[in-house]
Protein backbone atom coordinates (compact mmCIF):
# COMPACT_ATOMS: atom_id res chain seq x y z
CA UNK A 1 0.00 0.00 0.00
CA UNK A 2 3.23 2.19 -0.13
CA UNK A 3 2.52 5.78 -1.70
CA UNK A 4 5.77 5.06 -3.68
CA UNK A 5 4.31 2.17 -5.32
CA UNK A 6 1.27 3.89 -6.77
CA UNK A 7 3.31 5.05 -9.77
CA UNK A 8 1.93 6.50 -13.01
CA UNK A 9 2.61 4.33 -16.04
CA UNK A 10 4.02 4.76 -19.67
CA UNK A 11 1.02 6.85 -21.79
CA UNK A 12 0.40 6.54 -25.27
CA UNK A 13 -0.01 10.09 -26.05
CA UNK A 14 -0.42 10.33 -29.37
CA UNK A 15 -3.22 7.05 -28.94
CA UNK A 16 -4.88 9.96 -26.52
CA UNK A 17 -4.77 12.93 -28.61
CA UNK A 18 -6.36 11.24 -31.71
CA UNK A 19 -8.78 9.82 -29.15
CA UNK A 20 -9.62 13.11 -27.25
CA UNK A 21 -10.43 14.49 -31.03
CA UNK A 22 -12.79 12.39 -31.95
CA UNK A 23 -14.83 12.00 -29.13
CA UNK A 24 -14.53 16.07 -29.27
CA UNK A 25 -16.19 15.73 -32.54
CA UNK A 26 -19.04 13.52 -31.57
CA UNK A 27 -19.83 14.37 -28.06
CA UNK A 28 -19.70 17.83 -28.04
CA UNK A 29 -20.09 19.26 -24.40
CA UNK A 30 -19.89 16.00 -23.16
CA UNK A 31 -16.64 15.72 -23.49
CA UNK A 32 -15.26 17.57 -20.91
CA UNK A 33 -10.71 18.00 -20.47
CA UNK A 34 -11.02 20.99 -17.95
CA UNK A 35 -8.90 20.35 -14.95
CA UNK A 36 -11.73 20.57 -12.81
CA UNK A 37 -13.70 17.91 -14.10
CA UNK A 38 -10.65 15.48 -14.24
CA UNK A 39 -9.60 16.09 -10.66
CA UNK A 40 -13.26 15.35 -9.73
CA UNK A 41 -12.74 11.77 -11.58
CA UNK A 42 -9.87 11.15 -9.66
CA UNK A 43 -11.05 11.60 -6.44
CA UNK A 44 -10.98 8.59 -4.25
CA UNK A 45 -12.19 8.96 -0.58
CA UNK A 46 -8.27 7.42 0.41
CA UNK A 47 -5.07 8.52 0.80
CA UNK A 48 -3.74 7.65 -2.30
CA UNK A 49 -2.73 10.59 -4.63
CA UNK A 50 -5.41 11.27 -7.76
CA UNK A 51 -3.94 10.38 -10.81
CA UNK A 52 -6.37 12.51 -13.38
CA UNK A 53 -7.47 11.52 -16.67
CA UNK A 54 -7.14 13.33 -20.01
CA UNK A 55 -10.25 13.48 -20.03
CA UNK A 56 -14.08 12.57 -19.21
CA UNK A 57 -16.93 11.44 -21.62
CA UNK A 58 -20.40 11.18 -20.72
CA UNK A 59 -22.53 8.81 -22.40
CA UNK A 60 -26.31 8.24 -22.21
CA UNK A 61 -27.05 5.05 -23.91
CA UNK A 62 -24.87 1.23 -24.62
CA UNK A 63 -24.44 2.45 -28.45
CA UNK A 64 -22.55 5.13 -27.10
CA UNK A 65 -20.35 3.39 -24.72
CA UNK A 66 -19.55 0.66 -27.88
CA UNK A 67 -18.37 3.76 -29.99
CA UNK A 68 -16.35 4.71 -27.08
CA UNK A 69 -14.75 1.58 -26.59
CA UNK A 70 -14.24 1.17 -30.40
CA UNK A 71 -12.65 4.25 -30.45
CA UNK A 72 -10.38 3.08 -27.34
CA UNK A 73 -9.52 -0.24 -28.66
CA UNK A 74 -8.44 1.02 -32.33
CA UNK A 75 -5.66 3.54 -30.41
CA UNK A 76 -4.94 0.96 -27.71
CA UNK A 77 -5.96 3.98 -25.01
CA UNK A 78 -7.10 3.43 -21.36
CA UNK A 79 -10.47 3.69 -19.99
CA UNK A 80 -11.97 4.10 -16.63
CA UNK A 81 -15.87 3.46 -16.03
CA UNK A 82 -16.84 5.63 -13.64
CA UNK A 83 -19.97 5.93 -11.10
CA UNK A 84 -19.71 8.13 -8.14
CA UNK A 85 -16.23 8.34 -6.98
CA UNK A 86 -17.66 6.64 -3.70
CA UNK A 87 -14.64 3.89 -4.12
CA UNK A 88 -11.77 3.52 -1.72
CA UNK A 89 -8.92 1.83 -2.85
CA UNK A 90 -7.75 4.38 -5.93
CA UNK A 91 -9.97 2.69 -8.28
CA UNK A 92 -10.87 5.53 -10.16
CA UNK A 93 -7.31 6.59 -11.02
CA UNK A 94 -5.67 6.78 -14.33
CA UNK A 95 -2.27 5.78 -13.97
CA UNK A 96 -1.52 5.34 -17.79
CA UNK A 97 -3.97 8.67 -18.41
CA UNK A 98 -6.86 7.54 -20.74
CA UNK A 99 -10.77 8.76 -20.79
CA UNK A 100 -12.60 8.40 -18.08
CA UNK A 101 -16.11 6.67 -18.69
CA UNK A 102 -18.60 8.73 -16.38
CA UNK A 103 -21.86 6.72 -16.08
CA UNK A 104 -23.62 9.74 -14.62
CA UNK A 105 -26.55 10.08 -17.05
CA UNK A 106 -26.98 6.16 -17.51
CA UNK A 107 -29.39 6.23 -15.02
CA UNK A 108 -32.95 4.93 -16.21
CA UNK A 109 -34.57 1.66 -14.79
CA UNK A 110 -35.15 -0.11 -17.91
CA UNK A 111 -37.58 -2.91 -16.44
CA UNK A 112 -38.97 -3.92 -13.40
CA UNK A 113 -40.77 -7.31 -12.50
CA UNK A 114 -42.31 -7.38 -9.64
CA UNK A 115 -44.00 -10.59 -9.80
CA UNK A 116 -39.78 -12.25 -10.71
CA UNK A 117 -38.90 -10.13 -7.85
CA UNK A 118 -36.32 -8.02 -9.86
CA UNK A 119 -35.38 -5.39 -12.01
CA UNK A 120 -32.95 -4.60 -14.82
CA UNK A 121 -31.21 -1.10 -14.69
CA UNK A 122 -28.73 1.09 -15.83
CA UNK A 123 -25.31 1.22 -14.25
CA UNK A 124 -25.13 5.10 -13.39
CA UNK A 125 -28.44 4.86 -11.05
CA UNK A 126 -27.78 5.17 -7.41
CA UNK A 127 -29.08 2.92 -5.02
CA UNK A 128 -30.95 5.52 -2.91
CA UNK A 129 -32.93 6.46 -6.40
CA UNK A 130 -33.60 2.84 -7.56
CA UNK A 131 -34.90 2.39 -4.00
CA UNK A 132 -37.07 5.49 -4.42
CA UNK A 133 -38.61 4.56 -7.82
CA UNK A 134 -39.28 0.92 -6.42
CA UNK A 135 -41.28 2.22 -3.17
CA UNK A 136 -44.37 1.72 -4.67
CA UNK A 137 -44.05 -1.67 -5.74
CA UNK A 138 -43.50 -3.02 -2.58
CA UNK A 139 -39.93 -3.90 -3.48
CA UNK A 140 -36.55 -3.11 -2.45
CA UNK A 141 -32.99 -3.32 -3.31
CA UNK A 142 -31.11 -4.41 0.20
CA UNK A 143 -27.33 -4.17 -0.89
CA UNK A 144 -26.34 -0.78 1.48
CA UNK A 145 -22.44 -0.13 1.52
CA UNK A 146 -23.38 3.09 3.44
CA UNK A 147 -22.66 5.63 0.40
CA UNK A 148 -24.71 6.75 -2.20
CA UNK A 149 -23.52 4.15 -4.61
CA UNK A 150 -24.30 3.77 -8.55
CA UNK A 151 -25.35 0.32 -8.77
CA UNK A 152 -22.85 -0.02 -11.53
CA UNK A 153 -19.99 0.56 -9.43
CA UNK A 154 -21.49 -1.60 -6.55
CA UNK A 155 -21.46 -4.41 -9.51
CA UNK A 156 -18.06 -4.11 -10.25
CA UNK A 157 -16.37 -3.72 -6.83
CA UNK A 158 -18.55 -6.17 -5.82
CA UNK A 159 -20.17 -4.04 -2.79
CA UNK A 160 -21.52 -5.32 0.19
CA UNK A 161 -23.19 -2.96 2.97
CA UNK A 162 -24.71 -3.65 6.68
CA UNK A 163 -27.50 -5.63 5.28
CA UNK A 164 -25.48 -8.00 3.94
CA UNK A 165 -25.58 -10.63 6.81
CA UNK A 166 -29.00 -11.15 6.13
CA UNK A 167 -29.47 -10.10 2.30
CA UNK A 168 -26.25 -11.19 0.83
CA UNK A 169 -23.38 -9.32 -1.64
CA UNK A 170 -23.82 -7.65 -4.70
CA UNK A 171 -22.74 -11.17 -5.92
CA UNK A 172 -25.57 -12.92 -4.72
CA UNK A 173 -28.16 -10.23 -6.11
CA UNK A 174 -27.17 -9.77 -9.74
CA UNK A 175 -28.61 -12.09 -11.74
CA UNK A 176 -27.50 -10.87 -15.12
CA UNK A 177 -25.11 -7.95 -16.75
CA UNK A 178 -24.73 -6.61 -20.47
CA UNK A 179 -21.17 -5.20 -20.83
CA UNK A 180 -18.79 -3.78 -23.99
CA UNK A 181 -16.11 -5.71 -24.14
CA UNK A 182 -12.95 -5.23 -25.89
CA UNK A 183 -14.16 -5.86 -29.19
CA UNK A 184 -16.59 -3.10 -28.66
CA UNK A 185 -19.50 -6.19 -28.60
CA UNK A 186 -21.97 -5.99 -26.29
CA UNK A 187 -22.23 -9.74 -23.97
CA UNK A 188 -25.21 -10.65 -22.34
CA UNK A 189 -24.18 -12.93 -18.97
CA UNK A 190 -27.17 -14.53 -18.57
CA UNK A 191 -31.22 -14.38 -18.60
CA UNK A 192 -34.04 -13.70 -15.37
CA UNK A 193 -33.74 -17.45 -14.25
CA UNK A 194 -33.52 -17.57 -10.65
CA UNK A 195 -30.47 -20.64 -11.72
CA UNK A 196 -29.02 -21.68 -14.36
CA UNK A 197 -26.19 -24.36 -14.92
CA UNK A 198 -25.18 -22.95 -18.70
CA UNK A 199 -21.11 -23.00 -19.15
CA UNK A 200 -19.32 -20.53 -17.69
CA UNK A 201 -20.71 -18.07 -14.67
CA UNK A 202 -19.78 -14.85 -16.38
CA UNK A 203 -22.08 -13.12 -14.05
CA UNK A 204 -19.78 -13.63 -11.47
CA UNK A 205 -16.84 -12.96 -13.26
CA UNK A 206 -17.61 -9.49 -14.24
CA UNK A 207 -19.28 -8.80 -10.84
CA UNK A 208 -15.90 -7.48 -8.89
CA UNK A 209 -13.74 -7.63 -11.77
CA UNK A 210 -13.60 -3.43 -10.79
CA UNK A 211 -14.21 -2.59 -14.51
CA UNK A 212 -10.77 -4.24 -15.88
CA UNK A 213 -12.69 -7.10 -17.99
CA UNK A 214 -15.50 -4.33 -20.09
CA UNK A 215 -17.88 -1.52 -19.07
CA UNK A 216 -21.46 -2.56 -18.04
CA UNK A 217 -24.28 -1.20 -19.36
CA UNK A 218 -27.15 -2.95 -17.51
CA UNK A 219 -28.13 -4.92 -14.09
CA UNK A 220 -30.15 -7.25 -13.48
CA UNK A 221 -31.21 -7.12 -9.87
CA UNK A 222 -32.79 -9.28 -7.28
CA UNK A 223 -35.20 -7.39 -5.28
CA UNK A 224 -36.72 -8.38 -1.93
CA UNK A 225 -40.17 -7.38 -0.55
CA UNK A 226 -40.58 -4.44 1.66
CA UNK A 227 -40.49 -6.11 5.40
CA UNK A 228 -43.75 -5.61 7.18
CA UNK A 229 -41.88 -4.75 10.22
CA UNK A 230 -38.65 -3.25 10.98
CA UNK A 231 -37.11 -2.83 14.12
CA UNK A 232 -33.59 -1.79 15.58
CA UNK A 233 -31.85 -0.96 18.70
CA UNK A 234 -28.46 -0.58 20.70
CA UNK A 235 -26.98 -2.21 23.12
CA UNK A 236 -23.31 -1.70 24.86
CA UNK A 237 -20.94 -4.02 26.41
CA UNK A 238 -17.67 -3.55 28.82
CA UNK A 239 -15.14 -5.17 26.22
CA UNK A 240 -14.82 -5.59 22.39
CA UNK A 241 -14.74 -9.21 22.69
CA UNK A 242 -18.24 -9.42 24.89
CA UNK A 243 -19.62 -7.14 22.17
CA UNK A 244 -17.91 -10.25 19.16
CA UNK A 245 -18.70 -12.59 21.20
CA UNK A 246 -22.21 -11.53 20.66
CA UNK A 247 -22.12 -11.34 17.62
CA UNK A 248 -20.78 -14.43 16.86
CA UNK A 249 -23.48 -16.16 19.14
CA UNK A 250 -26.36 -14.45 17.75
CA UNK A 251 -24.97 -15.76 13.99
CA UNK A 252 -24.44 -19.74 15.44
CA UNK A 253 -28.05 -19.71 16.85
CA UNK A 254 -29.54 -18.99 13.59
CA UNK A 255 -31.13 -15.50 14.37
CA UNK A 256 -31.95 -13.65 11.30
CA UNK A 257 -30.90 -10.67 12.13
CA UNK A 258 -30.92 -8.06 9.30
CA UNK A 259 -28.36 -5.63 10.47
CA UNK A 260 -25.43 -6.13 13.23
CA UNK A 261 -22.93 -3.31 13.28
CA UNK A 262 -19.80 -3.10 15.99
CA UNK A 263 -18.74 0.30 16.59
CA UNK A 264 -15.58 0.50 19.53
CA UNK A 265 -15.55 2.79 21.90
CA UNK A 266 -13.46 5.46 20.05
CA UNK A 267 -15.77 5.14 17.49
CA UNK A 268 -18.81 5.90 19.93
CA UNK A 269 -17.35 8.73 20.83
CA UNK A 270 -16.74 9.95 17.62
CA UNK A 271 -20.21 9.38 16.33
CA UNK A 272 -21.91 10.84 19.69
CA UNK A 273 -19.97 14.28 19.07
CA UNK A 274 -20.44 14.29 15.04
CA UNK A 275 -24.00 12.61 15.21
CA UNK A 276 -25.59 14.32 18.08
CA UNK A 277 -26.15 10.93 20.25
CA UNK A 278 -25.82 10.30 23.60
CA UNK A 279 -24.93 6.40 23.88
CA UNK A 280 -22.13 5.25 26.42
CA UNK A 281 -18.55 5.88 24.66
CA UNK A 282 -18.16 1.68 24.67
CA UNK A 283 -18.10 -0.85 22.76
CA UNK A 284 -21.81 -1.06 20.85
CA UNK A 285 -23.79 -3.46 18.57
CA UNK A 286 -26.27 -1.58 16.45
CA UNK A 287 -29.04 -4.23 15.59
CA UNK A 288 -31.82 -4.31 13.34
CA UNK A 289 -34.67 -7.31 12.26
CA UNK A 290 -37.18 -7.42 9.14
CA UNK A 291 -40.21 -9.50 9.47
CA UNK A 292 -43.70 -9.60 10.63
CA UNK A 293 -43.66 -8.16 14.05
CA UNK A 294 -44.48 -11.34 15.97
CA UNK A 295 -41.04 -12.68 14.60
CA UNK A 296 -39.54 -9.15 14.76
CA UNK A 297 -39.88 -9.36 18.60
CA UNK A 298 -39.10 -12.58 19.13
CA UNK A 299 -35.92 -12.29 17.60
CA UNK A 300 -35.57 -8.90 19.69
CA UNK A 301 -35.53 -11.25 22.94
CA UNK A 302 -33.69 -14.12 21.76
CA UNK A 303 -31.03 -11.19 20.89
CA UNK A 304 -31.56 -9.43 24.23
CA UNK A 305 -30.99 -12.80 25.93
CA UNK A 306 -27.58 -13.36 24.53
CA UNK A 307 -26.20 -9.96 25.06
CA UNK A 308 -26.96 -10.13 28.25
CA UNK A 309 -25.17 -13.70 28.94
CA UNK A 310 -21.93 -11.11 27.63
CA UNK A 311 -22.82 -8.20 29.85
CA UNK A 312 -24.55 -6.23 27.66
CA UNK A 313 -27.05 -3.54 28.85
CA UNK A 314 -30.79 -3.96 28.46
CA UNK A 315 -31.56 -4.09 25.00
CA UNK A 316 -34.83 -2.03 23.46
CA UNK A 317 -35.84 -2.56 20.19
CA UNK A 318 -38.05 0.35 18.22
CA UNK A 319 -39.83 0.10 15.18
CA UNK A 320 -39.71 4.49 15.17
CA UNK A 321 -38.76 5.37 11.52
CA UNK A 322 -37.45 8.49 12.89
CA UNK A 323 -35.15 7.09 15.46
CA UNK A 324 -34.26 4.04 13.36
CA UNK A 325 -33.16 6.53 10.68
CA UNK A 326 -31.41 8.43 13.31
CA UNK A 327 -29.09 4.91 14.50
CA UNK A 328 -28.76 4.61 10.98
CA UNK A 329 -27.47 8.04 9.83
CA UNK A 330 -24.94 7.75 12.51
CA UNK A 331 -23.31 4.62 11.15
CA UNK A 332 -23.27 5.84 7.65
CA UNK A 333 -21.45 8.87 8.85
CA UNK A 334 -19.20 6.96 10.39
CA UNK A 335 -15.78 8.01 8.16
CA UNK A 336 -16.77 11.93 8.48
CA UNK A 337 -16.99 11.23 12.13
CA UNK A 338 -13.29 9.60 12.27
CA UNK A 339 -12.47 12.34 10.43
CA UNK A 340 -13.57 14.55 12.85
CA UNK A 341 -11.35 13.36 15.49
CA UNK A 342 -8.36 14.50 13.37
CA UNK A 343 -9.38 17.65 11.50
CA UNK A 344 -7.31 18.44 8.82
CA UNK A 345 -5.11 14.76 8.88
CA UNK A 346 -5.25 11.77 6.65
CA UNK A 347 -7.22 9.02 6.98
CA UNK A 348 -6.99 5.23 5.65
CA UNK A 349 -9.99 3.71 5.52
CA UNK A 350 -9.06 -0.27 5.40
CA UNK A 351 -11.54 -3.06 6.02
CA UNK A 352 -10.63 -7.26 5.94
CA UNK A 353 -13.06 -10.29 6.46
CA UNK A 354 -12.47 -13.03 9.32
CA UNK A 355 -14.84 -16.48 9.71
CA UNK A 356 -16.84 -15.22 12.19
CA UNK A 357 -15.67 -17.43 15.01
CA UNK A 358 -11.98 -15.72 14.68
CA UNK A 359 -13.97 -12.17 14.82
CA UNK A 360 -13.29 -11.49 18.59
CA UNK A 361 -9.46 -12.92 18.01
CA UNK A 362 -9.02 -10.59 15.35
CA UNK A 363 -10.55 -7.19 16.46
CA UNK A 364 -9.05 -8.05 20.14
CA UNK A 365 -5.44 -8.05 18.63
CA UNK A 366 -5.87 -5.22 16.42
CA UNK A 367 -6.71 -2.85 19.07
CA UNK A 368 -3.63 -4.14 20.73
CA UNK A 369 -2.13 -3.15 18.08
CA UNK A 370 -3.28 0.40 17.88
CA UNK A 371 -2.71 0.55 21.71
CA UNK A 372 0.83 -0.55 21.34
CA UNK A 373 1.34 1.80 18.26
CA UNK A 374 0.12 4.90 19.46
CA UNK A 375 -2.47 5.03 17.05
CA UNK A 376 -5.80 7.09 16.45
CA UNK A 377 -7.51 4.40 14.94
CA UNK A 378 -11.76 3.53 15.35
CA UNK A 379 -13.00 0.73 14.65
CA UNK A 380 -17.06 -0.04 12.89
CA UNK A 381 -17.55 -3.06 10.83
CA UNK A 382 -20.43 -5.30 9.71
CA UNK A 383 -19.82 -7.86 12.56
CA UNK A 384 -22.13 -10.66 11.31
CA UNK A 385 -19.79 -11.43 8.20
CA UNK A 386 -16.85 -11.15 10.52
CA UNK A 387 -15.49 -8.07 8.23
CA UNK A 388 -14.45 -4.71 9.87
CA UNK A 389 -13.02 -1.56 8.97
CA UNK A 390 -11.08 0.41 10.36
CA UNK A 391 -10.29 4.22 10.11
CA UNK A 392 -6.67 4.91 10.67
CA UNK A 393 -5.75 8.56 10.65
CA UNK A 394 -2.47 9.88 10.61
CA UNK A 395 -0.27 13.24 9.59
CA UNK A 396 -0.43 12.89 5.65
CA UNK A 397 2.20 15.51 6.10
CA UNK A 398 4.70 13.59 8.23
CA UNK A 399 6.73 10.67 6.07
CA UNK A 400 7.11 8.92 9.39
CA UNK A 401 3.63 9.20 10.16
CA UNK A 402 2.97 8.05 6.52
CA UNK A 403 5.22 5.54 7.15
CA UNK A 404 3.74 4.46 10.61
CA UNK A 405 -0.03 4.17 9.21
CA UNK A 406 1.28 2.10 6.05
CA UNK A 407 3.04 -0.46 8.52
CA UNK A 408 -0.09 -0.78 10.62
CA UNK A 409 -1.81 -1.52 7.61
CA UNK A 410 0.08 -4.47 6.42
CA UNK A 411 0.05 -6.22 9.93
CA UNK A 412 -3.97 -5.71 9.77
CA UNK A 413 -4.01 -7.47 6.63
CA UNK A 414 -1.29 -10.10 7.37
CA UNK A 415 -3.23 -10.40 10.35
CA UNK A 416 -6.67 -11.29 8.80
CA UNK A 417 -4.90 -14.00 6.43
CA UNK A 418 -3.23 -15.83 9.27
CA UNK A 419 -7.24 -16.74 10.17
CA UNK A 420 -7.48 -17.71 7.09
CA UNK A 421 -9.47 -14.40 6.05
CA UNK A 422 -9.19 -12.33 3.40
CA UNK A 423 -7.79 -8.58 2.65
CA UNK A 424 -10.85 -6.93 1.70
CA UNK A 425 -14.12 -7.86 2.81
CA UNK A 426 -15.86 -5.07 0.80
CA UNK A 427 -13.45 -2.51 -0.17
CA UNK A 428 -11.66 -4.11 -3.43
CA UNK A 429 -8.51 -4.02 -4.45
CA UNK A 430 -8.26 -1.16 -6.94
CA UNK A 431 -4.23 0.59 -6.25
CA UNK A 432 -4.12 0.03 -2.04
CA UNK A 433 -4.33 -3.61 -1.78
CA UNK A 434 -2.42 -5.07 -4.78
CA UNK A 435 0.14 -5.85 -2.43
CA UNK A 436 -2.07 -8.08 -0.12
CA UNK A 437 -3.70 -9.82 -2.70
CA UNK A 438 -0.72 -11.32 -4.21
CA UNK A 439 -0.43 -12.87 -0.23
CA UNK A 440 -3.32 -14.11 -0.43
CA UNK A 441 -3.70 -15.77 -3.46
CA UNK A 442 -0.43 -16.47 -4.81
CA UNK A 443 -0.43 -17.98 -8.27
CA UNK A 444 -3.48 -18.01 -8.38
CA UNK A 445 -3.13 -14.39 -9.61
CA UNK A 446 -1.41 -15.59 -12.98
CA UNK A 447 -4.82 -17.42 -13.75
CA UNK A 448 -6.32 -14.17 -13.44
CA UNK A 449 -4.23 -12.56 -16.04
CA UNK A 450 -4.51 -14.89 -18.28
CA UNK A 451 -8.04 -13.78 -18.25
CA UNK A 452 -7.59 -10.41 -18.01
CA UNK A 453 -5.20 -10.75 -21.39
CA UNK A 454 -8.00 -12.87 -23.00
CA UNK A 455 -10.46 -10.84 -22.67
CA UNK A 456 -7.97 -7.51 -22.78
CA UNK A 457 -5.59 -8.00 -24.67
CA UNK A 458 -4.76 -4.41 -24.94
CA UNK A 459 -5.42 -3.78 -21.54
CA UNK A 460 -7.56 -0.74 -22.01
CA UNK A 461 -9.90 -1.38 -19.24
CA UNK A 462 -8.52 0.54 -16.19
CA UNK A 463 -5.38 -0.48 -16.18
CA UNK A 464 -3.31 -0.93 -13.11
CA UNK A 465 -5.92 -2.27 -10.56
CA UNK A 466 -5.95 -5.41 -9.14
CA UNK A 467 -2.35 -6.68 -9.90
CA UNK A 468 0.15 -5.80 -12.53
CA UNK A 469 0.29 -7.48 -15.76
Amino acid sequence: MALSAIKTGRRNESGIAAVIAALSERFGERLQTGEAVRAQHAHTTTYIPGQLPDAVVFPQSSEEVQAIVALASEHKVPLIAFGTGSSLEGHINAPFGGISVDMGRMDRVLEVNASDFDCTVEPGITREALNTYLRDTGLFFPIDPGANASIGGMASTRASGTNAVRYGTMKDNVLALTVVTAGAKEIRTAHRAKKSSTGYDLTRLFVGAEGTLGIITSITLRLQGIPETIAGGVCSFPTTADACNTVILTIQSGIPVARIELLDETQMRASNAYSGLTFPEQPTLFVEFHGNPETVALQSRQFAEIAAEFGGTEFRSTANLEERNQLWKARHNAYWAQKSLMPGGGIISTDVCVPISRLADCVEATQEDIRAHGLLAPIVGHAGDGNFHVGLLFDDKDPADIAKAEAFVARLNDRALSMDGTCTGEHGIGQGKMPFLEKELGDALDLMRQIKHGLDPDNIFNPGKIFAM
